[in-house]
């Protein structure tokens, strides 16, 4: 369910018609809590460092707080496909037309881009990141190179005609920089596009107490990345960000993302089951590096919280979701 405005409409809640008499019933769902390169880089960026079990970037390390194992690999792999079942299956929602290349910033695991690749089979298309986690087997149009967009862009200024970045937040330091790179390596008449899910938990019920801890977790989260000079809250400024840089056309819109069965809808209904195990598997990436460098947590505490907030995610009387924003423009023919 698509809205223009940040709050979006009320998602409406499937009652059960049976009671199983607890309230922790999405563990038959999801099952458990346990989570499931390029040949030209130096093998120094692939020492990666490890901590608390997980593994982290090697390049610019402690540059970005989020695990690249194989964990969070796959818990991205399963928000990719969130992504794509709230947009009706479409990779991006800017009014390209047969672009020649595109740029994918932040790409991850390149599913992104592997799938634009194909999409778009005569077009070149380039994914950076700091860790080389993608696969060697990709189409024969698509490439991958070590980066960190917070430093200098490299690229061509006017090459590209399509730039894509998602989920950036608490990774760019500086972005009305960032969008000020994408309008410059932009051809004229370009576009660039922006999706990023916000940080928040929300009930439009009020289902979730604003004592819980699923609320502090995100008042955490925010308050973690603010004090390594990043934001997790990109969101309500990027169509602004975008207008300065000099974009016209721009144009931002939320999307709702439920967290568990709750919802009536059928297609808010498996949006929301395959999001509540993104979410699960997403819980201890996004938690334990934030926690334990940056907000001075023990090891102990941290895992104390994450066991805590996997149990909230899991009960099913909270109607709660979290939004998408997608936003694009083009700079000017």
């Amino acid at each position: 369910m698509a809205t223009e405005e940040p709050q979006g409409h009320p998602l409406e809640v499937d009652e059960p018609t049976t009671s199983s008499g607890s309230d922790f019933d999405y563990d038959s769902l999801y099952g458990s809590d346990s989570g499931s390169a390029t040949t030209s880089l130096t093998e120094s960026v692939k020492h990666y460092q490890y901590e608390n079990g997980r593994r982290y970037n090697a390049y610019k390390r402690g540059a970005y707080l989020i695990p690249n194992d194989e964990i969070q690999q796959e818990q991205l792999d399963l928000m990719h496909h969130v992504f794509m079942l709230r947009l009706g299956g479409k990779l991006y929602m800017a009014p390209i037309e047969n672009p020649q290349k595109i740029m994918d910033v932040g790409t991850g695991t390149g599913i992104w881009a592997i799938q634009m690749a194909e999409e778009f089979p005569e077009a070149a298309v380039m994914g950076n990141d700091l860790s080389p986690i993608q696969p060697n087997w990709v189409p024969p149009n698509v490439a991958f190179e070590v980066d960190d967009f917070n430093e200098p862009w490299l690229q061509t200024p006017g090459s590209y005609d399509f730039v894509h970045s998602r989920d950036c937040h608490a990774a760019v330091a500086d972005w009305p920089n960032f969008v000020n790179n994408a309008y410059k390596v932009l051809k004229p008449g370009g576009w660039y596009e922006s999706q990023e899910h916000t940080v928040e938990i929300t009930s439009d019920d009020g289902s979730v107490p604003e004592d819980h801890i699923l609320k502090q977790w995100v008042i955490d989260l925010t308050e973690a990345t603010e004090k390594i000079g990043k934001t997790c809250h990109a969101h309500p400024h990027i169509d602004t960000w975008m207008k300065e840089a000099g974009f016209v056309n721009v144009k931002k819109t939320y999307y709702q993302l439920p967290i568990g069965t709750w919802p009536t809808d059928p297609v808010d209904k498996e949006i929301g089951a395959f999001n509540l195990i993104n979410m699960l598997d997403a819980t201890e990436g996004y938690t334990i590096a934030l926690y334990t460098r940056v907000l001075g947590k023990s090891t102990e505490e941290t895992a104390k919280a994450i066991k805590e907030i996997k149990k909230g995610l899991k009960t099913k009387s909270f109607h709660m979701y979290f939004r998408f924003c997608v936003a694009y423009g083009q700079k000017p023919e």
